[in-house]
């Protein structure tokens, strides 16, 4: 029997909307998509009822990515504020790491729209208001998928040749998926952070670019703010800032428990916001195109993304697959460059009349040659710096960081810290070498990462043995880098 469509983009989201372009890009508008969304048409692709939280910087870099690639440019107003680079600095504020380079700064209530809008244009249909419960499958393959119209508290159901699963980290989809055992469908907690974030107008307060710079958004580095993750401060405008923090939460729990505290991600905000002399007399933004979205919480992965991103009829992209940067949890970026190459990925399966995992696999070739074979060793990196105190950070920042390490940050990629323990280096305190020796490890670590994923096969049949070694390696990372905590 014929499907509803070619395609089925479950998720009406940043992610979603971008496949569906790249799609309709790559097809010349021939095959029949459908974008469904659970969010009503004037709140298209919205995380969760406080609105899009996230923290709207994007690389320029991923942005020409897909601009290149499927001929959709972004300009104002999506574009909020354009930014020279992300700082991070040390919990001392003595050192600071540049990287990720020219970038912007996004308006995530307009953005949607705006995106819908165009991906209409490219022929794309859509339906709204849709709850999906799960996917309907023939045999081995996914055919479609099902749930409720909360239109009209009917049955749904549509069938397509393939369902691309954008749906978020959460998505049941692939919690239920019933025809792979190469995909994982739970994520660890200790791999999520909770984060939290507010839009606001302020005054200025005393002038310190350690606290709010216009040109660059500036990441704080606290195990005392943000345990397990940290604090952003990203400009919007001279006088507007997009400002949160992410936190672990069993590491949060330990820094309670070690400062006699029981602060959460609401009061952790509060007190990030009060303690910054650069901003005064903060408030929530009421400009109409932030007003669905001016404060949040939400949860985001920092992992490696997910073991495979297929199975037949069923692919997965941006969150629903654990595509965020895992350490610094940006999510914009990997989505733009995941939904771009899954477009021209679709389109060869469906142009080829085979839409079996053999066939989807290219998807996963292409991701990890463009973007993903250095998350893992990033997964590790975030592990380890996770275990260390403030003082720690301070010194490894100040200390072990040599420019070939920052290049390599800035390319959002693993340093190598290859000088470390060179003669001469003289590391003071134990702690430190402590410091040093888990620095070397997650290094070493992460080059037989890269090397692994390159390695990635080429087709299902060499998965399970592949898989294997991944997760031997990671298991035995994760108890050594337990052992460097303190």
């Amino acid at each position: 029997m014929e499907p509803d469509f070619d395609v089925i983009v479950a998720g009406g989201g940043l992610t979603g909307t971008i496949a569906a372009q790249a799609i309709s890009h790559y097809s010349n508008q021939n095959l029949r998509v459908l974008s469904i969304d659970r969010n009503p048409e004037h709140l298209p692709g919205r995380k969760s009822s406080p609105g899009w939280t996230c923290g709207d910087a994007c690389s320029k870099e991923a942005v020409d990515f897909m601009t290149e690639r499927i001929k959709i440019p972004w300009t104002r107003p999506e574009i909020e504020h354009d930014v020279k680079g992300v700082m991070a600095f040390s919990p001392d504020k003595e050192t600071a790491i540049p990287f990720d380079g020219d970038g912007y700064m996004l308006n995530r209530q307009k953005l949607p729209e705006i995106q819908n809008a165009r991906t209409k244009k490219m022929g794309v249909n859509f339906d709204f208001e849709i709850n999906l419960t799960g996917l309907i499958y023939d045999g081995t393959q996914v055919t479609g998928v099902q749930g409720i119209d909360n239109k009209t508290k009917q049955p749904y159901k549509k069938t397509a040749r393939i369902v691309v699963d954008a749906t978020g980290i959460t998505s049941m989809l692939r919690n239920q998926l019933e025809n792979s055992t190469k995909i994982e469908r739970k994520i660890d907690r200790r791999d999520v952070e909770s984060t939290g974030r507010h839009i606001m107008y302020f005054e200025p307060g005393e002038k310190d670019l350690t606290e709010f710079d216009p040109d660059y958004c500036i990441i704080h580095l606290d195990q005392d703010i943000a345990p397990g993750g940290y604090g952003w401060v990203f400009p919007k405008a001279e006088n507007k800032v997009n400002i949160g923090l992410g936190v672990e939460k069993s590491i949060l729990e330990q820094r309670n428990k070690r400062l006699g505290k029981q602060d959460n991600v609401a009061s952790l905000m509060e007190e990030y916001l009060q303690r910054n002399i650069a901003i005064k007399n903060a408030k929530l933004s009421q400009d109409s195109e932030d007003i669905n979205n001016n404060t949040g919480v939400f949860q985001v992965s920092v992992r490696r993304q997910n073991d495979c991103l297929v199975s037949g009829g069923y692919m997965l992209v941006g969150d629903s697959a654990w595509m965020p940067k895992p350490i610094d949890a940006g999510g914009i970026g990997p989505a733009l460059i995941a939904g771009t190459i899954l477009g021209n990925n679709v389109t060869q399966a469906i142009e080829g009349n085979d839409v079996s995992e053999s066939s989807l696999w290219q998807y996963n070739l292409d991701f990890i040659e463009e973007y993903g074979y250095k998350t893992a060793g990033l997964e590790l990196f975030r592990r380890l710096v996770q275990t260390l105190t403030n003082e720690q950070i301070s010194y490894g920042m100040k200390h072990f960081l040599g420019n070939l390490d920052v290049e390599a940050i800035s390319k959002g990629e693993h340093p190598d810290f290859s000088g470390l323990g060179k003669i001469g280096m003289i590391i003071r305190g134990a702690m430190n070498k402590t410091v040093a020796s888990g620095l070397k490890y997650t290094s070493g670590k992460n080059q037989w990462l890269v090397e692994h994923y390159n390695n990635y096969p080429k087709d299902p049949s060499g998965f399970d043995e592949w898989n294997k070694a991944l997760h031997k390696t990671l298991d035995e990372s994760y108890v050594k880098i337990a052992s460097f905590a303190n």
